[in-house]
């Protein structure tokens, strides 16, 4: 598809520093995380998006946008089983070296814990709200996030917002 090392490399150092400055790692084996870089890329030119290389996209935006990188469910992936569904996020403790990157069963299309959740403006939503004491920063999900994106506190600095 004509990807060139170059553009590798680069997406590699802006999804590193992104990740970084959001509290998120990559995976430490280089080697494999280029190679998820160049799937990136791929997908980028096949579908004009980065649609995680280890599903498979519609080519279809609206339906995809669960998957563009970083996908919906690697908070969830992360906080449960240490990395996620294609191994580009990682844990402390994979990047540490204390623990492996296991398999990881997939979760798009599941409707698990997508109950709706009673919220105080009359309506149902699908996840709870998750709000940061520290910053206000809102973000919806099924846990709060490890660290804020924005004042990286921790995890214990959220409180169910709604």
């Amino acid at each position: 598809m004509g990807i060139n090392k170059e553009d590798i490399e680069r997406l590699y150092e802006e999804k590193k520093v992104e990740a970084e400055s959001s509290g998120y790692r990559l995976n430490p084996d280089v080697d494999f995380t280029l190679g998820l870089m160049e799937g990136l890329l791929i997908n980028e030119k096949r579908y004009g998006y980065q649609s995680c290389p280890c599903r498979l996209a519609s080519g279809r935006i609206e339906e995809d946008q669960d998957i563009i990188c970083p996908c919906d469910y690697r908070d969830a992936d992360v906080a449960q089983y240490g990395s996620c569904y294609c191994g580009l996020y990682v844990s402390q403790e994979i990047t540490n070296g204390d623990a492996q990157i296991q398999p990881i069963p997939e979760r798009r299309g599941r409707n698990e814990g997508r109950k709706g959740v009673d919220s105080p403006f009359g309506s149902s939503l699908s996840l709870p709200v998750w709000r940061c004491k520290v910053c206000g920063y809102l973000c919806a999900r099924q846990q709060p996030p490890g660290m804020c994106p924005i004042c990286k506190a921790k995890k214990e600095k959220f409180e169910r917002f709604m």
